[in-house]
């Protein structure tokens, strides 16, 4: 990436106000035209989102898109959109035992109307508010069930079983703290009470350990920042056996997708416990340490991300996809999402310019910051800027599962371009959000604000 050092947030003006008002658009046109009996949206087929199921882990930002843009843009008919939509549909994901994803679905929903309500965007309802808590109370506590226990600690097994650790789910974590803050445990049997703090150090741990090296030689492809999209551990006897992956090329290759993740939850974990007092982990960690090995996995992630991008800070779907071989010195030039060779991924840029910024004024580090803006301004502008009215996508070029071949391949292309995600979508609508608060000299955009002080 090259780092325009004299960009600033009130250069992005423009661009975030045209940003919400297509996204507006975007929103209402799928209200409007999907058909919800088809399932949860995912990503766009030209131009129509469409669903394809692995699991149910979309319809949180589906929802949670409308709340954002009523945060950004103040017009109700959003968040009336978002409110409805949460109560009457997303109920299922509460008690969804089977996926790593609460951090997502209900974060985006249940945790934004909390939010709006305690930063005085919406109508305070007590009735209102104890049922957005006690759906986060009780997300936190179901997601924290899907334990796998190691000899150093544990982690929220994935979708793919007990000893499958997936780098993505760093920010599942966020619904355990949430719970956490509200006071709330998971009770086992014999009453035994686990507590949900403890879970997310102890994952977060393993994540920062295990889904992230650090140029230490723990392989022969270990690099500074580089990420694992999956940890497998043998669950007889909770040791680490190797590193694979999903959705990326190879498990000794960057998911940049993944790496993103981890980009964004750790500067994000970083803000949280920063504001819990060391007493509360007693017995886990001292909180020095926690926060020493969260800022060395939250900055090699971003470093790798900034060595490993495109000159306009988005990056190719996977660090080592066999065919950046034949595109010569890629990353000294801009992405090219219509290259003959390999998808870019946009997603991954979206979410991971959020942990840039994040860790920038964490640090009060200028690098970090000015990659965040530089990456933000690519995803604000075409070609990653959907202006088709006739597209249901907001940003474009986001890349699902290439592996699987689960893409859209336009005719006359070669490799999948030109669609959108529901992820994409509502994390360019988060590092929008964020920088339009920022402009309006706003409180500070965490997803815990007003649990704690």
């Amino acid at each position: 990436m090259k780092i325009d050092n004299q960009l600033k947030v009130e250069h992005l003006e423009k661009s975030l106000s045209h940003f919400w008002d297509l996204s507006g658009q975007k929103i209402l046109a799928i209200e409007k035209q999907y058909d919800g009996q088809a399932g949860t949206p995912v990503f766009t087929v030209e131009g129509k989102y469409t669903t394809r199921g692995w699991t149910e882990w979309t319809q949180g930002f589906q929802f949670g898109s409308a709340l954002l843009q009523f945060d950004a843009t103040g017009e109700k008919q959003f968040l009336e959109i978002g409110r409805k939509n949460t109560v009457g549909k997303m109920a299922p994901h509460l008690t969804h035992k089977g996926v790593h994803d609460h951090g997502f679905n209900n974060i985006s929903t249940y945790g934004n109307l909390l939010r709006l309500m305690h930063e005085g965007k919406t109508e305070h309802n007590e009735w209102e508010k104890n049922f957005y808590e006690l759906a986060i109370k009780v997300s936190g506590a179901v997601q924290a069930m899907r334990w796998t226990t190691t000899k150093n600690g544990g982690f929220i097994y994935s979708f793919n079983g007990p000893h499958s650790l997936f780098v993505d789910t760093v920010r599942s974590c966020r619904i355990l703290m949430m719970s956490h803050a509200l006071g709330h445990s998971l009770m086992a049997e014999n009453d035994e009470k686990i507590s949900l703090l403890k879970r997310t150090v102890q994952h977060l741990i393993s994540t920062a350990n295990y889904s992230v090296f650090y140029g230490e030689g723990r392989d022969l492809y270990d690099l500074w920042g580089r990420t694992a999209h999956e940890s497998i551990f043998n669950t007889n006897d909770g040791n680490f056996r190797s590193v694979s992956t999903q959705q990326g090329y190879t498990g000794m290759s960057t998911w940049t997708r993944g790496l993103a993740w981890a980009m964004c939850g750790f500067p994000e974990e970083l803000e949280f416990f920063e504001k819990v007092p060391e007493s509360a982990l007693e017995g886990i960690i001292s909180k020095k340490e926690l926060m020493a090995l969260m800022l060395k996995a939250a900055k090699a992630t971003c470093d790798f991300y900034i060595e490993n991008s495109c000159v306009d800070g988005i990056p190719y779907w996977d660090t080592g996809a066999p065919g950046l071989v034949h595109m010569g010195d890629f990353l000294a030039k801009d992405s090219d999402p219509f290259n003959a060779y390999e998808p870019v991924d946009s997603s991954a840029a979206a979410i991971g310019a959020q942990g840039l910024l994040r860790l920038g004024k964490y640090l009060n580090e200028p690098k970090y910051t000015q990659a965040g803006l530089t990456a933000a301004k690519a995803l604000f502008s075409e070609p990653y800027l959907s202006t088709d009215p006739t597209h249901q996508g907001l940003t474009l070029h986001s890349v699902y599962h290439r592996p699987n071949n689960w893409d859209h391949v336009p005719a006359g292309q070669k490799v999948p371009c030109g669609e959108s995600s529901m992820w994409g979508d509502y994390h360019a609508r988060e590092l929008a959000l964020y920088l339009t608060k920022q402009l309006k000299g706003e409180e500070y955009y965490t997803f815990f604000n007003g649990l704690i002080d």
